[in-house]
């Protein structure tokens, strides 16, 4: 259930953010007639993005089994390379997102019309790119995982959560250093991404289409079995395998020690420059 939550909350802060600030921007420049306008877009995005992830699940319940494995290898590939550009993404625009929005914003109302489509938009692709890279998020995490009845509660709970918190930091009540919190959730969301890379590496081998360095390494299913509950939580975190293969301990180590070697370079402690959210 770790793993839903965390991936839920951390898309739901990145969403709750932005509509948080137009929201804010609106309510000091005395705007708030266009809150509806706001409100429309995050319903129209969440509508999407329930309509792609049941069409999604659909599709793959339609296939046999060797296209399930083939499909639950690209749903893997398309979640990890989102997971990844969206890390680091955050990370460059953890510093001026308030900023580009204002002026986004200042943009909007100097044109004198157009105002409500654009903020319709605005609020439509913020939350629609957050929940469309949820779904396959999610997708490939419940495919690599046991079938677990309480893991959508555990993603529901993640987003709850956030808007939660969005709430709070629209109202200034609640003041996060988002740096912080973006760096640390983005370390996480790595490693996750290392186990959804070496998933679908196994996954293209059960399907047919990857027969390379399939010698297991390391045998540890008689002392740490992955349908425990430890093995169960370091396959979530980790992607750890109980006999993995060659080539699916290349893949996880081929792209784990690049990506946090580039994620790490230059990002000096969170401290030293905090960035604090406010509405005010």
């Amino acid at each position: 259930m770790l793993i839903p939550f965390l991936i839920m909350l951390r898309e739901g802060m990145e969403a709750a953010l932005i509509v948080g600030i137009i929201a804010s921007y609106l309510r000091q420049s005395g705007q708030q007639r266009w809150m509806p306008a706001v409100w429309l877009g995050v319903v129209l995005a969440c509508l999407l993005s329930l309509a792609v992830g049941g069409a999604l699940e659909l599709t793959q319940q339609e296939f046999p089994q060797k296209q399930q494995e083939l499909f639950e290898a690209v749903v893997a590939l398309i979640a990890v390379a989102i997971l990844t550009s969206m890390v680091f993404w955050m990370k460059q625009a953890a510093r001026s997102i308030k900023g580009q929005l204002h002026e986004s914003m200042a943009a909007v109302f100097s044109r004198g019309r157009g105002q409500a489509y654009a903020l319709v938009g605005m609020a439509f692709f913020a939350v629609a790119r957050e929940g469309l890279e949820s779904v396959f998020f999610l997708l490939a995490a419940f495919q690599q995982q046991a079938e677990n009845p309480l893991a959508w509660l555990a993603a529901l709970l993640g987003l709850l959560v956030a808007a939660a918190i969005g709430y709070g930091i629209y109202q200034g009540g609640v003041r996060i250093d988002l740096r912080r919190f973006f760096r640390l959730t983005g370390l996480f969301i790595i490693f996750v991404a290392a186990g959804l890379l070496a998933g679908a590496i196994k996954a293209l081998h059960e399907a047919g289409l990857w027969n390379q360095l399939q010698s297991v390494v390391f045998d540890l299913s008689h002392v740490l079995p992955i349908d425990t509950p430890l093995g169960v939580i370091l396959a979530g975190l980790f992607g750890y395998n109980d006999t993995p293969t060659v080539s699916e301990v290349l893949a996880w180590l081929l792209f784990l020690i690049p990506a946090l070697f580039l994620f790490m370079r230059g990002s000096p402690p969170a401290a030293s420059s905090p960035l604090r959210a406010s509405s005010r």
